[in-house]
């Protein structure tokens, strides 16, 4: 038939065109969520794995967990929570293990979590001003010269490996692991800066754990550090970064 020929070459030339617009727009929607991906994990959220036993039983080694980086930009650091820190320098004795390309690349993407070798996690005990003192008679942490009873210490480990007696210097925090007889903590490295850490290598708080599935929870601070009295101190308040409570 006359024309026959046209109408197919049109027909094709549709298909075509429509094969191609869409993939264009699962390419743009792939790249948009991959985009919205990165500005997340460096802006917002942050998932790590957690290396060691150093905070068993909260966290065990592997688990998964997000780190919020946008609550402690906007708030600082308070007593209590549990956050991913930048090693200061001396805390990890073991080699940093590189990832290879493509890890390296879904870890940049925030579609794995940080692997990088220098993340540590431990919940803070003090912020800037605070004293704290091991120990009472009954082994206690003594913050701000309260005794803390704290439940979420590993069930049977006592406290009192290293004696101290510290005021956190400005700009810092002081972190143990709540499984404190394997956690190579501030009371280890109290030679450098009292055993802080400065709040600049604060990553972010804990708030999360993601994996594995059957244990999903979130982390939340315990009341023990809402005490009027452990929260009198001469620098009161929380560490934010760059800036000394006050």
């Amino acid at each position: 038939m006359p024309g026959s020929g046209e109408e197919t070459s049109d027909q094709s030339d549709g298909g075509s065109r429509r094969v191609k617009g869409f993939f264009r727009e699962v390419g743009i929607v792939v790249l948009a969520a991959l985009v919205l991906s990165v500005v997340m994990r460096t802006f917002f959220v942050q998932a790590f794995y957690v290396p060691s036993q150093s905070m068993e039983d909260t966290l065990l080694p592997n688990d998964r967990i997000l780190a919020s980086k946008i609550s402690t930009r906007l708030s600082g650091v308070d007593r209590g929570e549990v956050v991913v820190f930048k090693d200061p320098g001396g805390w990890l004795t073991t080699p940093k293990l590189s990832p290879n390309p493509v890890q390296s690349v879904l870890e940049f993407l925030g579609l794995l979590p940080s692997s990088s070798g220098d993340d540590l996690v431990k919940r803070v005990i003090g912020v800037a001003g605070d004293r704290v003192q091991c120990c009472d008679p009954q082994g206690r942490i003594v913050l701000n010269g309260v005794s803390l009873d704290e439940p979420y210490i590993k069930p049977g480990v006592r406290t009192d490996q290293v004696e101290f007696d510290v005021i956190v210097p400005p700009d810092n925090v002081f972190v143990m692991g709540d499984n404190r007889a394997e956690s190579a903590d501030s009371r280890y490295h109290l030679q450098a800066n009292d055993g802080g850490v400065p709040v600049g290598n604060v990553v972010g708080r804990v708030i999360l754990k993601i994996w594995p599935l059957s244990q999903i929870s979130t982390i939340g601070t315990p009341s023990v550090f809402e005490q009027p009295s452990v929260r009198n101190s001469v620098g009161s308040g929380t560490a934010a970064p760059g800036q000394t409570p006050g």
